[in-house]
């Protein structure tokens, strides 16, 4: 193909010289130069036909062969569908493994806001230090003030979602959805598809306007895509509001992986939440995005806003005790939403699944080469009757390629399987999660890259290594009719290469062992409490219409009636649940603390009913547990966790002292064991419970422990809420058990999918080691049998095939001991109560690949060992 492409230009240049030279011998006959020069190009005219006819000749030549290499490649392939199959399984596996979690990173960590086309110049932001569980920063004041101050920012957004219910008719329907700021729509760059968005009414959006933008979903299963929906009115919790948008078809709201189904002007938080938060400056209750005017960087955004910051501190200081600093993250990482969790799981995964795809390589690359021996002959007779080393090169990556795209056909199958397969790690709940990977065209594209630069990696070697036999093809074709030991055993490529497998296998073996034993330590760890033979049924009164004291005589009936359930050992009621991302956070000021500048005094915070630490049998350490006379008319206690006690009133007694929560003060009455209420990774925090009947909130879980199978009281307890209130509905009804899965749901996914990829790298390697073993053995058939002839056993010759099988493992062993201890130091934010030189973890790994070594040399020492000398030495 080259020598034409020279020789093609090499002709162009001939007909230009040939052009000038014909018009001066046509000059010389006496025509004028004019005239000279037009004949000369008419001559021209057809030469340069006849070199584009050359040209196109070429194209043809290289497509023609080309299309002659492939069809030989796949006749090549049909011939031998063991080699065919293994070779594109264990590429579709490695490419699989990589199409999923990438599938999952699109759809999350590269499409954080789904329905946006650019969020690279959006930030999340967050005041003090950064959290993987952050309160809502600002208070609305603050916002007010912060957008109308800002000249970094294109435009600054507030919002705040939780449930709501629409209250149309009959029982309400639960919902999740979001009051915004009046410029949300416009800073996002999102149009409805139906009316318009939220009016922007700046100047008044304190005093809000009753109107709604419908989410695509909502506006698809509940109002059946009405076209005509714009004008109509919707009832949320029990106030009328009338539709005048509808987002477009993927949009789900500012918060990765949760969809809110409804957007309602910030000013109507009052009727949202029943609360007037929107007046006071020190409740701290919207998340802030913001987007970054043009050649801003997002840290001179954030001094910017830390001045501005400051100036509210010094004005409004009662309003800004604890930190005030402002800190900002990109949406990807955004700690406002499941992103916050996701940003570090996937990519470790994904680091993973490429060392996987990597093994996959190096298996097929040995494959390759086993074969390349078997095809000496053919390679040496095309070579002798003139075919390039060049040539011999491009057929063999022809091969290769092929092998790679069927592979990636298969891997995207899966991949389509898989990618939904990220929500099957969580347990039910009533968030709304949106966490499921797509197979898009980004996917696609990265799959056939992914497929591509696996061919190349694993071919080009092995055809190289084919492909020296150009340097004497009679040589080879004498070697190949008188003697094939000197084939794969005598390669030392292939020996690295499966030295490189073992080494890969153990890291991903060892990156998997220690997820595993990190997610066994954290659920081994002490709970503070007991999940077992609790039920535990949500419901929200607010959107039944009533007022407080109609909500706590309703809590009161209904506990005493469901102790009077025959196997109920103790009701009470709360306003989240262990482990279950529902926990939510107070500033607190305990008396006799002085907090030191900018310190936080945010703490977890849970409204619990009497009995609580009974019910869940979390340790009383002194004082005592909630009871029904902790009413509104009694006076306002509180109930501490010991890692509180010990952080504020170290070496002091609790009892007694006074703290103030939610802006009111309160009196110590209990000091309970220290328990997990997060993440099953986290530390034990401080923590405070104030009683539900002091501080009632409409939206409560209840707690109802038996003595048998807390699932089989469901239908009793319905039918007492029944009795109560025929149209309030109950929700998540399930176990605590079951519930509290989801706060170790994401250590769950990083171990499974860590040791899926484990599992396969040592099936991989496993048969990377027979496959080079086996064929080894093969070749040297004659040789073992000449040392048998002369006195080797059986049992020598089976330690020696053995012996070469845990060379390979030794060498592995040590490669992967020191790629293992560099590189899993990156785990370390991700385990919890093993260290990442687990030595038990390393040990265990070695072992079990030592085994599958052994395992994988038998069958070949075997067979070597039961070779008849006679017959071994008639083999050639």
């Amino acid at each position: 193909m080259f020598r034409r492409r020279r020789s093609a230009d090499d002709f162009a240049e001939e007909i230009k010289s040939h052009i000038e030279h014909q018009a001066d011998a046509l000059e010389s006959q006496g025509l004028s130069e004019e005239e000279a020069y037009r004949r000369a190009r008419v001559e021209f005219g057809g030469a340069q036909a006849a070199q584009e006819r050359f040209y196109l000749s070429s194209r043809i030549v290289w497509f023609d062969n080309l299309l002659h290499d492939i069809k030989f490649a796949i006749r090549q392939l049909i011939r031998n569908p063991s080699f065919t199959f293994v070779a594109i399984v264990t590429l579709a596996l490695g490419i699989a493994a990589n199409s999923t979690i990438f599938s999952w990173i699109n759809s999350t960590l590269l499409d954080p806001i789904p329905g946006i086309a650019h969020t690279s110049d959006m930030i999340t932001i967050m005041r003090g230090e950064r959290s993987e569980h952050p309160t809502p920063p600002f208070s609305y004041m603050d916002f007010a003030d912060l957008r109308d101050s800002t000249r970094t920012f294109a435009g600054l957004l507030a919002y705040h979602d939780d449930y709501m219910a629409i209250t149309e008719s009959g029982k309400p329907e639960r919902i999740y959805g979001a009051v915004a700021s009046s410029n949300y729509f416009e800073v996002l760059g999102v149009r409805p598809i139906l009316g318009r968005s939220l009016e922007s009414t700046a100047p008044n959006e304190r005093l809000g306007v009753a109107e709604a933008v419908l989410g695509y979903g909502l506006w698809q299963d509940h109002f059946g895509a009405d076209p005509s929906i714009i004008g109509k009115t919707v009832h949320i919790n029990l106030h009328p509001y009338t539709i005048v948008g509808v987002a477009p078809e993927g949009f789900q709201g500012c918060k990765s992986g949760l969809r809110s189904d409804i957007w309602i002007p910030i000013g109507m938080d009052p009727q949202i939440s029943g609360g007037e938060r929107i007046k006071y400056r020190d409740v701290f209750w919207l998340n802030v995005l913001g987007k970054l005017n043009p050649g801003v960087d997002h840290r001179q955004a954030e001094n910017e806003l830390n001045i501005l910051m400051q100036h509210l501190a010094e004005r409004f200081p009662d309003a800004h005790k604890g930190p005030n600093t402002i800190s900002s993250d990109p949406l990807w990482r955004s700690p406002f939403g499941v992103n916050v969790y996701l940003s570090g799981t996937l990519p470790i995964l994904l680091a993973l699944a490429t060392v996987l795809l990597l093994l996959a390589c190096a298996n097929l690359a040995n494959l390759l080469l086993v074969r390349s021996v078997a095809r000496r002959r053919e390679f040496a007779i095309r070579l002798s009757i003139g075919a390039t080393r060049w040539r011999l090169v491009l057929q063999l990556m022809v091969e290769n390629a092929l092998i790679a795209v069927a592979g990636a056909g298969l891997a995207l199958l899966l991949t389509k399987w898989t990618a939904h397969g990220l929500s099957a790690f969580l347990p039910p709940t009533t968030l709304p999660l949106k966490l499921n990977g797509r197979v898009d065209r980004t996917v696609l594209v990265a799959a056939i890259l992914i497929s591509l630069l696996t061919a190349a990696v694993s071919g080009v070697l092995p055809a190289l290594r084919a492909s020296r036999l150009a340097l004497a093809p009679l040589s080879a074709l004498k070697d190949e009719a008188l003697n094939t030991s000197g084939g794969i055993h005598k390669s030392r490529l292939a020996g690295a290469l499966v030295v490189g497998q073992i080494a890969l296998s153990m890291l991903l073996l060892v990156c998997a062992g220690l997820l595993g034993r990190s997610l066994q330590r954290a659920q081994e760890s002490h709970l503070g409490f007991d999940p077992d033979h609790v039920f535990l049924a949500s419901f929200d009164l607010k959107p039944t219409g009533y007022s407080k004291a109609q909500g706590i005589e309703f809590d009161e009936q209904m506990l005493v009636r469901l102790k009077s359930l025959p196997g109920v050992e103790s009701v009470t009621l709360g306003d989240f649940s262990p482990l279950s991302y529902t926990i939510h956070t107070d500033f607190i000021q305990p008396e006799g603390y002085v907090p030191a500048k900018n310190e936080s005094m945010e703490v977890d915070r849970g409204v619990a009913g009497p009995e609580y630490l009974r019910t869940v049998r979390t340790a009383l350490l002194e004082g005592r547990d909630f009871t029904d006379r902790d009413n509104a008319g009694a006076p306002a206690v509180s109930i501490i966790n010991q890692a509180l006690a010990d952080r504020y009133w170290q070496g002091q007694d609790p009892i007694g002292k006074r703290l103030q929560v939610a802006r009111q003060w309160t009196t110590v009455v209990g000091v309970a064991a220290d328990g997990k209420y997060r993440r099953l990774v986290y530390d034990t925090a401080p923590l405070v419970l104030i009683p539900m009947l002091q501080s009632y909130r409409t939206d409560q879980i209840v707690y109802v422990r038996v003595a048998g199978d807390p699932m089989a009281y469901a239908s009793a307890v319905e039918r007492t809420v029944r009795g109560l209130n025929s149209d309030l509905p109950l929700f998540n009804e399930t176990t605590l058990a079951a519930n509290m899965r989801i706060g170790g749901a994401f250590e769950r996914i990083a171990a499974a999918f860590a040791g899926s990829f484990g599992l396969l790298a040592l099936i991989l390697a496993a048969i990377g080691v027979y496959g080079v073993v086996a064929y080894a053995t093969k070749q040297r058939t004659h040789e073992i049998g000449i040392r048998m002839a002369l006195g080797a056993g059986k049992r020598d010759i089976f330690r020696q095939v053995l012996g070469r099988g845990l060379h390979f493992a030794g060498l592995g062993l040590v490669l992967g001991l020191m790629i293992s201890f560099a590189l899993t130091r990156y785990l370390r934010g991700m385990l919890y109560g093993v260290g990442t030189a687990d030595w038990l973890t390393f040990v265990m790994v070695a072992i079990l690949l030592c085994v599958a070594t052994l395992i994988a040399c038998f069958v070949p020492a075997r067979r070597a060992a039961s070779i008849d000398p006679m017959q071994a030495l008639r083999t050639e």
